[in-house]
């Protein structure tokens, strides 16, 4: 189905337009429709929680360590366990996987899942290339089989709260928006035992959809160009890196289809804050998500009163004022079994409910094969924009 026909089809029940409760099922289905799911990946992978949705059982978990093996099975408390995914995906029993696999996996071992007839559900990005990310759709479109990518930045408290303004129309015309995603000392995971692991130089832009999902899972905007900058020239750990890449951060700036512009940030390294965060600013109130762990969201709404500037003039003074986000997992968002703290702000419970309703109810999830390309496949252009010297190059449309 193409995105356009599924966004009229779908009508209120995807979140990415509002904020209406996303579980919507019967007792009947409680009781009758059951998915059984394998998981992939003891890192990641431990920290959902399919034990605890009503439609789901774990089938049997999966990783080619048996210490994760062994995590997983008691995280779970799944007995059946295999040593790899091609084992798992001859299970039968099996209907669904959630690959917590390295990144320059995911395309092979999503592809395969499918071709074995099972429902995917894939840590970000989708795809390391664009013809990766290509492939990915073609499969998903050909085999019929749900397919959504685990990307948080969707469902943080904060982000709910940015759709649900949205939805109201509080903003008014959202004119810009930034997004950052700050991970400086990352690095420290690039080896294990003195071995290089995946993210041993990992481009920044090839991890961006922490980013690029906080503006396009509000406003449903699609980037359309890019002008990106790399800091940094293969010095240090980024020497003989597999990917390449000379940067330990990027910096891009997009165009919307909608012609608005959009700042990005994906950092490794430096005197940073810790952060995942988004600013989105409108034309009767903007909302601009915390700077690290130690200040607070921030309303401005447009000027209703007089004030005066530093330097004296008189002028409309717009309304500043701390914002309390609400703790969406509390809400029925979610069944009463998964009403609790979740990983990454929040969002880990929101993505596991998401996942197994959209098999139940017969229906594209919502973080579906569109919005992964859109939010992955912009950073691998920003990124070849960044070699490039901040080359503008057009992203591709992958949404017919």
């Amino acid at each position: 189905m193409k995105r356009r026909k599924f966004i009229q089809q779908a009508g209120i029940i995807t979140g990415l337009a509002g904020i209406a409760p996303i579980h919507a099922f019967s007792n009947d289905l409680l009781v009758a429709k059951k998915v059984r799911i394998g998981i992939v990946g003891g890192r990641f992978g431990a920290s959902f929680f399919f034990h605890e949705q009503p439609n789901c059982i774990v089938e049997a978990v999966s990783d080619l360590r048996e210490d994760r093996r062994n995590h997983l099975k008691k995280t779970y408390k799944c007995e059946k366990s295999y040593n790899s995914l091609d084992e798992l995906l001859k299970d039968p029993k099996i209907d669904a996987v959630f690959l917590a696999t390295p990144a320059p996996d995911h395309a092979r071992h999503t592809i395969a899942s499918l071709k074995a007839g099972k429902h995917v559900l894939c840590a970000v990005p989708l795809g390391m290339t664009i013809e990766e990310c290509q492939e990915i759709k073609e499969t998903v479109l050909k085999t019929g089989k749900n397919f959504m990518m685990a990307e948080t930045s969707v469902y943080m408290q904060g982000t709910i709260s940015a759709r649900k303004f949205y939805k109201e129309g509080r903003f008014g015309e959202i004119f810009s928006a930034a997004a950052e995603y700050n991970h400086p000392g990352l690095e420290v995971l690039w080896f294990e035992d003195g071995k290089p692991t995946w993210r041993h130089g990992l481009a920044p832009m090839n991890y961006p959809t922490h980013c690029t999902a906080l503006l396009i899972s509000v406003t449903g905007e699609r980037l359309k160009k890019v002008s990106c900058l790399g800091y940094g020239k293969g010095e240090g750990l980024l020497k003989n890196n597999p990917y390449n890449n000379p940067f330990w951060n990027e910096t891009a700036f997009f165009q919307t289809d909608r012609g608005h512009p959009f700042r990005v940030e994906v950092n490794w390294k430096g005197a940073l804050r810790n952060a995942e965060r988004g600013e989105w600013r409108g034309e009767k109130m903007s909302f601009y998500l915390p700077t690290g762990h130690s200040s607070e969201p921030t309303l401005v709404t447009n000027a209703s009163e007089m004030g005066k500037d530093d330097a004296g003039f008189e002028h409309t003074r717009n309304k500043v004022e701390p914002y309390e986000i609400p703790e969406w997992w509390q809400t029925d968002m979610l069944p009463e079994s998964m009403r609790h703290k979740s990983g990454h702000d929040g969002s880990h419970t929101f993505i596991t409910h998401e996942f197994i309703q959209s098999i139940v109810e017969e229906r594209m999830p919502e973080v579906n094969i569109y919005e992964a390309l859109a939010y992955t496949v912009p950073g691998i252009v920003a990124h070849q924009s960044s070699l490039k010297g901040g080359e503008l190059l057009t992203i591709p449309d992958f949404d017919d």
